[in-house]
């Protein structure tokens, strides 16, 4: 049988989501935990690829079993949690069709990306940002991102998706607290290094180095030279995944 498993990590000293030969990733540890609690081999799939370094609030992945093992799921949840890192935890199973799939039956991705503009030790999942920033031109920008289209400009030269297009359904950003600065953005899914070069190309228009003007053109341009610098993995979150109710009713 089919299920789900919702979990969440800190990226902090991982390669990301998917398993590398040679550095540590969340599917090996999550394998590697599954395996030894269910005693035999088990594989997952995830919701979708996130960068070394990247964390991720709120979670999806499949993998099968047998019902017999959710016998007791809040011991099994605490026997995989005493195996898994410290920065990686499982929250609950879900029982889904045989047919369900973590990444392709996914409607929508949230991610958020944090920003602290004065120095802050305890800050480790924020990226320090020295330079000017205009939110209302930011947001202007921003504003210029939701639809159908083609986003190549934000995607990693190499990647190997079939289409560059995306449908994004919000773009904002937030100001918390002063010194705070949080960017949203929702899609239905995110090319390789998408947000991360975003991020990086507004705050271009926040320092007045492109204008929000410039964004259609950008798009329009498919070209990620012209984009701005990609940002550090380690202020992005994946903040929510959704799923069709009748999927997961959760």
């Amino acid at each position: 049988m089919r299920f789900f498993i919702r979990l969440s990590y800190l990226g902090q000293g991982l390669s990301g989501w998917q398993s590398q030969q040679n550095a540590p990733s969340v599917q090996q540890s999550l394998e590697e935990a599954l395996s030894i609690a269910l005693g035999r081999p088990t594989e997952v799939v995830g919701a979708g690829r996130t960068d070394a370094g990247v964390n991720a609030r709120d979670y999806f992945a499949h993998f099968d079993a047998e019902e017999t093992d959710f016998k007791q799921p809040g011991h099994l949840i605490h026997k995989i949690n005493a195996i898994l890192p410290r920065g990686i935890a499982v929250y609950g199973f879900y029982r889904v069709p045989q047919d369900a799939h973590a990444r392709f039956d996914a409607v929508s991705r949230t991610y958020r990306y944090y920003l602290h503009t004065f120095k802050d030790p305890f800050a480790t999942c924020s990226w320090y940002y020295t330079f000017p920033t205009d939110i209302e031109a930011m947001n202007r920008a921003a504003e210029m991102l939701p639809g159908t289209r083609d986003f190549a400009c934000f995607e990693k030269k190499g990647s190997d998706n079939r289409t560059t297009f995306c449908t994004v359904t919000d773009a904002r950003w937030e100001q918390p607290a002063p010194g705070r600065l949080v960017f949203t953005v929702s899609a239905n899914r995110f090319l390789r290094n998408m947000v991360r070069a975003m991020v990086g190309t507004l705050l271009e228009v926040g320092r007045g180095r492109m204008a929000p003007e410039d964004i259609p053109e950008l798009l329009l341009s498919a070209d990620r030279c012209r984009a701005g610098q990609s940002v550090p993995g380690e202020a992005l979150f994946l903040e929510e995944i959704r799923y069709p109710y009748e999927l997961l009713p959760i």
